[in-house]
């Protein structure tokens, strides 16, 4: 793997709608050259975002109270809420590097993170004519733990990861997860029994060699 450092943004809770306008800033910026290629982790109050492709029936019902937003990433339907670590990635591509390439990469470092963290983790390669299988599971386990949803725009990446470490999981059960209805959603706490957010945003900071 290229070797490709970042510079570090860190928040805790932030909304979603207040983010997206800040990551439109920073993807600007990259695109000007003006920053780096940059690492934001945060965290979202409860919300549900949806692709443009995720179908009326995979929404959660209304009456759960949970916000449902469009969002302009790939991917189908995701929940975000505390206790989950999100890192949006703000990154220029280089000659040749398509954004298939670089969600490649991303899955293999955070399962380099899950595994530094004691939690053997893997990516999958998508069948064809199934759902995309983005993101990381557990190797032990197999369960999804990682959401992964990105797009370029003028060669640089935004959006980007949602790790579950110690948040409610129920909301999963609402709706129909990354477009896979059977698809069981879990976090670091869930396998491990233990962890802090401060442990997995240091383990995810050091595999995105972020500072």
């Amino acid at each position: 793997m290229r070797q490709r450092p970042l510079t570090l943004i860190q928040d805790d809770l932030v909304d979603y709608d207040q983010a997206m306008e800040r990551m439109r800033e920073l993807v600007g910026e990259r695109q000007r050259d003006e920053r780096p290629d940059t690492l934001w982790l945060l965290s979202h109050p409860q919300v549900f975002t949806i692709g443009r492709r995720t179908p009326m029936d995979h929404l959660p019902d209304p009456a759960k109270g949970i916000p449902v937003v469009e969002t302009t990433r790939g991917g189908q339907l995701t929940y975000h809420g505390p206790g989950q670590l999100v890192g949006y990635l703000i990154v220029k591509l280089g000659e040749g590097e398509g954004i298939v390439d670089y969600v490649r990469e991303v899955e293999l470092r955070l399962v380099e993170a899950l595994g530094k963290l004691g939690l053997p983790a893997e990516r999958r390669d998508t069948p064809p004519g199934s759902e995309l299988l983005t993101g990381v599971w557990t190797a032990e386990t197999g369960r999804k733990i990682v959401s992964i949803g990105m797009r370029q725009s003028r060669g640089v990446t935004s959006h980007g990861f949602a790790l579950n470490v110690n948040g409610d999981l129920e909301p999963w059960h609402w709706a129909v997860a990354c477009g896979m209805p059977d698809v069981d959603m879990t976090s670091v706490q869930r396998e491990l029994g233990r962890t802090s957010m401060d442990e997995v945003r240091a383990a995810v900071v050091t595999a995105f060699e972020a500072g």
